[in-house]
């Protein structure tokens, strides 16, 4: 019965974290679409994407102590609700103003289904197998990363933009079916303890500051809000390390497998999720490929990352986790150090290979960073832990997104991305490759720095 209630718990997490990450990337292949029928223009266009990120920026830390206040299962089922209600609304959306609302509502359900999935996991299965179970967590992101632009332009281009959200629906319905029958257990490890208004408050503004000037640094105004978004930043940690419950409990980074795990996270993100933009626009305004040819080769990356997460999540439970993800990550340093020398004269081979080593290298380091991250603290803080490994996830994402307009900017001003521009196209992926390259040794430190740490996992494996 145990082993049937931790599969359930797995299932869960896996399809939560699937179509999480299912509409944030789809969507990208319905944005035609839902501008030509709302008749948007470019800027407003752009915000379909990106509010839902800030969104999920601003959400995610006071989500872990909502969830850790009220109860892990109750956030995951809000978060569901939340999600499933943000759902209908987008099909039902009858104007711009009314479709970008609901993409919002379905960016706060995401925040708590993101933190509240992983505590679940960490709360309800057994330390010896939580490395397997975050990593089939881990497997759910892969899919629906390589299969969202399939699925969803499978779905735009025969039943129209709306079918993404109808999609999502009866499997959001199932996991709240779940979530109500089969799970009984609630775990509650701040349930004493007042919200942290003030902190979340400041939190909220800070981080959107932050995210959305960054995105903007090619203008006065994005390198002031940047500015304006780290001072805010700093305060919040000045005041959270005052307060007796804070929003964001700080002390964690005390221990150092803890901060050098998130660090990682934070720039293997950074590196990572830039990298099949880059390779798209190889391919297509390059190579002179049509889409659907860049998206087959593109699924290659993804589909190996998928295959090798649960099973380095599992071995992450017999072998020191930060080991397997220094590993990974140097792996995946390699693939982009092969792609900082990306042109027009690159071997497809050469290519494909970056490819291979980057899927193997990120498969190798996600579920065992993830693993390290969840472990390195007390049980009852796992929320603040989730919100953590989903913030810095977040934030690496987004940032990625900001130094890949950025750098366009820079080397191409405002030209447009064609053929006949592919020299430029070479000189800015080759700059954001080598960046990505340095973020990626980073990782790979800051992994060794936790290895070599004194701090313990809170599980009996041996190292």
């Amino acid at each position: 019965m145990e082993i049937k209630f931790e599969t359930i718990v797995m299932f869960i997490s896996f399809i939560t974290s699937f179509f999480a990450i299912f509409l944030s990337n789809g969507i990208i292949i319905g944005v035609p679409a839902i501008a030509q029928d709302f008749v948007m223009n470019n800027v407003v266009q752009n915000w379909i994407p990106t509010i839902f990120f800030l969104v999920v920026a601003v959400f995610t830390v006071p989500a872990g102590q909502i969830s850790g206040k009220f109860g892990v299962k109750k956030s995951l089922l809000a978060g569901i609700i939340v999600y499933l209600i943000g759902s209908i609304g987008g099909c039902l959306s009858f104007s711009t103003e009314s479709f970008l609302l609901f993409r919002i509502v379905q960016g706060i359900g995401v925040s708590f289904l993101n933190v509240s999935s992983m505590a679940m996991v960490v709360q309800a299965v057994k330390p010896q197998n939580r490395g397997k179970a975050l990593g089939v967590t881990v497997t759910g992101v892969y899919l629906a990363t390589s299969l969202s632009p399939v699925i969803g332009g499978f779905l735009v281009h025969n039943l129209g933009w709306r079918s993404l959200f109808y999609f999502v629906i009866p499997f959001l319905v199932l996991c709240m079916i779940l979530m109500a029958v089969k799970i009984p257990q609630e775990w509650k490890t701040y349930e004493n303890q007042p919200i942290d208004k003030l902190g979340s408050i400041l939190w909220g503004i800070g981080i959107l500051t932050f995210i959305y000037g960054f995105t903007s640094l090619v203008n006065t105004r994005g390198v002031i809000l940047t500015i304006v978004g780290i001072i805010i930043l700093c305060i919040f940690g000045v005041y959270e390390l005052k307060q007796s419950f804070p929003v964001f409990n700080l002390n964690l980074f005390k221990n150092n497998k803890f901060t050098s795990s998130n660090i990682a996270a934070l720039c293997s993100y950074f590196a990572i999720m830039v990298v099949t933009t880059i390779l798209n626009y190889h391919f297509q305004y390059v190579r002179g490929w049509d889409a659907q040819m860049s998206g087959l080769i593109l699924v290659i990356t993804p589909i190996i990352m998928a295959v090798m997460a649960p099973n380095t999540g599992k071995l992450s439970d017999r072998i020191h986790p930060q080991k397997l993800a220094a590993v990974g990550i140097g792996i995946a340093a390699v693939s982009l150090g092969i792609l900082i020398f990306l042109n027009e004269g690159t071997p497809l081979f050469v290519v494909v290979l970056a490819m291979i080593l980057q899927g193997i290298g990120m498969g190798l380091f996600s579920s065992p960073n993830m693993n390290a991250i969840m472990s390195s603290v007390p049980p009852k803080y796992a929320p603040t832990a989730s919100a953590s490994q989903a913030t810095m996830r977040t934030i690496g994402q987004t940032m990625s997104l900001g130094l890949l307009t950025l750098v366009f900017a820079w080397v191409m001003g405002n030209l447009k991305l064609s053929h006949e521009y592919a020299t430029m196209i070479v000189q800015a992926s080759q700059t954001i490759c080598l960046i990505c390259f340095i973020a990626c040794i980073i990782a790979v430190f800051a992994s060794l720095v936790g290895v070599h740490s004194k701090d313990e996992f809170n599980t009996n494996r041996n190292h």
